[in-house]
This record gives C-alpha cells, sequence and structure tokens, in this order.
C-alpha cells in the first residue's frame, strides 16, 4: 500500500497541505467521484476536502496513517454532500470520465481499452452507493476488506458481503451490455 509521509516535519500546513494535494489530489478527486458522478461536484467537493484537511492537520495525532486519515474526511465529507438539501434539489451538468490512457499502445488498443474502462466505469457508477464504494477501495484503491471496514465504520463480513453482491451486480450490468452490444 502506498504511504505518504510529510517529509519535512517543520514545514508550514500550507506545504504540508500542499504535498499532501501533490500526492493524494487526483485519488480524492476520484473517489469522490465515485460518489458523486459528476466531475465538476467532485473537483469541488475535492477541493473542500483539503480545505477541512487543512483545518484539521494541526489535530492530526498519527493514530492512523495520513492516508486513511484523509479517504476518512474524504468519504464523510461526500457522504454530507450526497444528503444535503442542494443534492437532492439541485441538478448540474457534467459528465466527465476520468480515464488514463498508456501513451505506449496502440491507437486501435488505446480505442477499445477506453471503451471497455468507460463501459466499466460506467457500470460502476450505476451501482449503489453501498456497493460502489467498496468495489472502488477494493479493486482501485487496492485497500484490504478490513482496512475498508474501518474506513467505513462497518464489520468487515458486512464490506465482504457488499463486495460479492457489488461484484454479483457489475456482472450483470456488464452481461447485459454486452448482450445489446451485440
Amino acid at each position: 500500500m502506498d504511504e505518504f509521509v510529510i517529509t519535512n516535519a517543520t514545514a508550514s500546513i500550507e506545504q504540508k497541505i500542499e504535498q499532501l494535494m501533490e500526492h493524494y489530489g487526483q485519488d480524492i478527486l476520484q473517489l469522490t467521484y465515485t460518489y458523486v458522478h459528476q466531475h465538476a461536484i467532485a473537483e469541488d467537493l475535492t477541493q473542500e476536502i483539503f480545505l477541512k484537511c487543512y483545518n484539521a492537520l494541526p489535530s492530526f495525532n498519527g493514530k492512523s496513517s495520513m492516508k486513511t486519515w484523509l479517504w476518512r474526511i474524504a468519504i464523510n465529507h461526500t457522504k454530507d454532500y450526497l444528503k444535503s438539501w442542494y443534492n437532492q434539489n439541485v441538478q448540474a451538468a457534467d459528465e466527465l470520465i476520468l480515464h488514463t490512457i498508456d501513451e505506449q499502445t496502440s491507437v486501435e488498443q488505446t480505442v477499445v481499452q477506453h471503451d471497455e474502462d468507460a463501459v466499466l466505469a460506467k457500470s460502476v457508477m450505476q451501482l449503489p452507493v453501498i456497493y460502489r464504494e467498496v468495489i472502488y477501495l477494493f479493486y482501485f484503491e487496492d485497500y484490504t476488506s478490513k482496512e475498508i471496514a474501518s474506513l467505513l465504520l462497518v464489520n468487515e463480513n458486512t464490506v465482504k458481503t457488499r463486495l460479492r453482491k457489488g461484484k454479483a451486480l457489475l456482472k450483470k450490468q456488464l452481461e447485459a451490455f454486452q448482450w445489446t452490444s451485440n
């Protein structure tokens, strides 16, 4: 697991936040996107998460890793947003799927991979949030089921059950997509 340590203990809070944003900014953006499905909102939430981190960093006591602490803030903040009046009553228009393309592959492979990734990302985004969050954390962030349980404040067996049910739903969605696209 990727563990980030702030290299300069005497750095200012601003410098520490800048290091965290450089190291985890894209990961937090992708994490929030899995919850909200809209790029602009995910960017706004990511900024708010790092602002919360900025305010809370002096009280970080090191009981968990920096990544776990930051992910906990991000998950809680994003879930609060999803419950908010604004989210439930205001619609935003932005549909951009985050995607990374390997420059070494051929154009054809890139197009095929892009299509497959887009279908997979769309299918994951259509899962209910309780399945989406565990699938994202397990497969995209490489967390163990025990670590996910700690992050989401649920039992490890609950995480395993959600992973199993989420994969079954995902499989059903992907099979339905292949059937309709052929």
